[in-house]
Parts: C-alpha cells; sequence; structure tokens
C-alpha cells in the first residue's frame, strides 16, 4: 500500500511546516489528486486516519480535490476527458498521447494554528 508511504511523507512536510511556522495543531490538510497519479483516493484517506492519529495531526481533517483526466487531441485539437484507458477523441477519433491533466499529486495546503 503506497498510500501509507505517501501520507507519512506528508504528515513530515506539514509537521516540519508546523514546526516552522510555530503551529501547535494542524486542522487541516488539502491535497489535489489526478485520477492517472496511481493513488486510490480511500486508501489514501484511510492512511491519513492512521498516520495522523496523535500528536498535533490528531484529528485533522483530509481534503481531497480529485482531478478527472483531461487529453487533447493531437489531429483536431479538441480537448476532452477520455471515457476508459483508451484515450480516443470522441470528435475524431484519433488516440491521444497528450495528456493535460490527471497526473497532479500535489499538496495544495495546511490550515494550521
Amino acid at each position: 500500500m503506497h498510500e501509507l508511504a505517501l501520507m507519512e511523507e506528508l504528515q513530515r512536510i506539514a509537521l516540519a511546516t508546523a514546526a516552522a511556522q510555530g503551529a501547535q495543531r494542524i486542522h487541516t490538510v488539502m491535497l489535489r489528486v489526478g485520477r492517472l497519479s496511481g493513488v486510490d483516493p480511500d486508501a489514501l484517506a484511510f492512511a491519513f486516519e492512521v498516520v495522523m492519529a496523535g500528536g498535533i495531526g490528531q484529528g485533522a481533517t483530509l481534503e481531497l480535490e480529485v482531478v478527472p483526466t483531461q487529453c487533447r487531441c493531437g489531429g483536431c485539437g479538441q480537448r476532452f476527458e477520455p471515457v476508459d484507458v483508451i484515450f480516443a477523441c470522441p470528435i475524431c477519433g484519433e488516440l491521444s498521447a497528450d495528456v493535460l491533466r490527471g497526473r497532479e499529486l500535489e499538496l495544495t495546503g495546511l490550515e494550521l494554528s
């Protein structure tokens, strides 16, 4: 379960940020997770609860923004959300390798006090 390792690194970053700012509490952690990131949002949420138990992160909430996959067709230039694992343009049918969104795995914010 690599989500646990990701959450352990996230906790390390949150604790370091809290210490640098003199915060006593971590209230909210905000993440942006793309559908193609290889991360299961449910497993990530479970790992968050496990990792943040105890210490200044106890009771913190995780806000997940799941980013849909968006591609651009090389043939006609159309932007589209693929409906399955084959990224075929719905306008012209050409396969796309140009992924614009959906690979994100970003810490976008921390709420501390």
